[in-house]
């Protein structure tokens, strides 16, 4: 994996209290120069910048020290906290819309490498705390995208992946949904919270739609993190 050092003014001191304990992957929807000119950038009137940008080919650029805060995450919501940028690390990866676009394999090996790295540095970023930015901003953010390969990621040890066969949870779905770390449904329409789980579980059919298979999906998702539906 190719590492380039490459500053970027945009960021602030991590506050001495806060445990790094979220891992945000986005895809940047800009080609890879222009996405590091934005994020490195301290003249936009809003600035943003992420921890680390991973390239097409696998090139991992570092922007901002992991002990930092990087802005990426915006208005943001998990697990009952906001405003995650001060306990996260944002990962951006080139992409110019994860719902059009597949992720090159050397890009996801290179990604799934640096995450396996910040997961060992940062051992309270649970196996859930592992999110898009649809996950934490729904209806606001659609990245990385339906075509973002969770599962491969899952399978080497980055992230929850759910397993077929969970008795589908009955009833109203937002508890529970708010139990494993989505925002609580008042915020954004409760489909809007529906959709941002299946672009993550179901990408197959992300229509707000919450049935049975989803019903089921966030059972056992559930049941993995020792919650019962």
């Amino acid at each position: 994996m190719k590492r380039v050092e490459l500053p970027s003014p945009n960021h602030a001191h991590r506050p001495a209290d806060c445990v790094v304990d979220v891992l945000v992957l986005h895809h940047t929807e800009l080609p890879l120069q222009e996405s590091l000119d934005v994020l490195r950038d301290p003249e936009r009137a809003h600035r943003v910048s992420a921890h680390y940008v991973v390239g097409e080919d696998g090139t991992v650029f570092r922007l901002v020290p992991e002990d930092h805060v990087a802005w990426h995450a915006g208005h943001s919501h998990w697990r009952g906290r906001e405003a995650l940028n001060a306990t996260s690390i944002g990962i951006e990866i080139v992409n110019l819309h994860g719902d059009r676009h597949n992720y090159p394999d050397a890009q996801i090996l290179a990604v799934i490498e640096l995450c396996r790295e910040i997961l060992g540095r940062h051992p309270a970023i649970e196996p859930r705390n592992v999110v898009g930015h649809s996950d934490i901003a729904p209806r606001r953010k659609v990245d990385p995208g339906l075509r973002f390969p969770w599962a491969w990621l899952a399978g080497q040890r980055v992230g929850l992946w759910p397993r077929p066969g969970a008795a589908a949870i009955e009833g109203d779905v937002q508890p529970a949904l708010h139990c494993f770390g989505y925002g609580p449904a008042g915020e954004v329409d409760p489909a809007d919270i529906v959709a941002s789980f299946q672009r993550h579980y179901r990408p197959a059919r992300a229509d707000g739609v919450a049935d049975r298979e989803t019903r089921a999906l966030l059972a056992d998702l559930l049941d993995q993190v020792g919650h019962k539906a």
